[in-house]
C-alpha cells in the first residue's frame, strides 16, 4: 500500500495548477488508499469469523469511478471465494462521495480533530493525524467563512407550486 497523504506535497501540487479532483487529481490516491485499506479491514474481519481453513487469496483489480474521478482498485479476495466487500461490493463500479460527506459532516458537527482522526481509523482503517486534519481545515475554514459572511441580495425569487 502507498504511504499515508502528504499535505505538504499536495498543497505543493495544489499550487503548481495540478488539479484536486479527477483521474490525475490530488485527492484521488488517498480515496484509492482508503477505499483499500477498508477493503482490507473488512476482509480481516471476514477471515477471522470463518470457521473453514481460509486464508487470503490476493486482489483483483477493476476501475472505480467517483464524483472527483476514477482510479484502478485492488479488491482483496481469499482462498475459499467467500469474501463479499460491502463497502465497494462485487461488480460495483462507482462509488458515491458518501465519505467524504461523512468526514466534512463530522467537521460540521464540531467533533474534535483527535476525534475525526479516531473515527476515520475505527470505520476505515487509515490512519490520519490530528495536525494533518487540523492542517487541512485551517486551509478550508477561511474558505467556509467567506462563503458564510458573503454579500446576499436583498430579494430572491421563488416558485411555489
Amino acid at each position: 500500500m502507498s504511504q499515508l497523504f502528504n499535505f505538504d506535497k499536495a498543497l505543493k501540487a495544489l499550487q503548481d495548477g495540478q488539479a484536486l479532483t479527477g483521474k490525475d487529481g490530488i485527492l484521488t490516491p488517498s480515496i484509492k488508499q482508503l477505499t483499500e485499506a477498508a477493503l482490507a479491514a473488512e476482509q480481516d474481519s471476514h477471515l477471522a469469523q470463518d470457521i473453514t481453513a481460509n486464508r487470503k487469496n490476493g486482489s483483483s483489480k477493476k476501475t472505480l469511478k467517483i464524483p472527483s474521478g476514477a482510479f484502478e482498485l485492488a479488491t482483496p479476495r481469499d482462498r475459499n471465494g467467500t469474501f463479499e466487500p460491502q463497502r465497494v461490493k462485487k461488480h460495483q463500479t462507482t462509488l458515491s462521495d458518501g465519505i467524504e460527506r461523512k468526514i466534512i459532516r463530522m467537521l460540521a458537527l464540531g467533533m474534535s480533530y483527535k476525534d475525526i482522526s479516531q473515527e476515520i481509523e475505527d470505520r476505515y482503517a487509515f490512519s490520519v493525524s490530528s495536525a494533518t486534519i487540523s492542517a487541512v481545515t485551517d486551509k478550508v475554514i477561511p474558505e467556509l467563512r467567506q462563503w458564510q459572511h458573503r454579500p446576499l441580495e436583498a430579494v430572491y425569487p421563488f416558485v411555489w407550486l
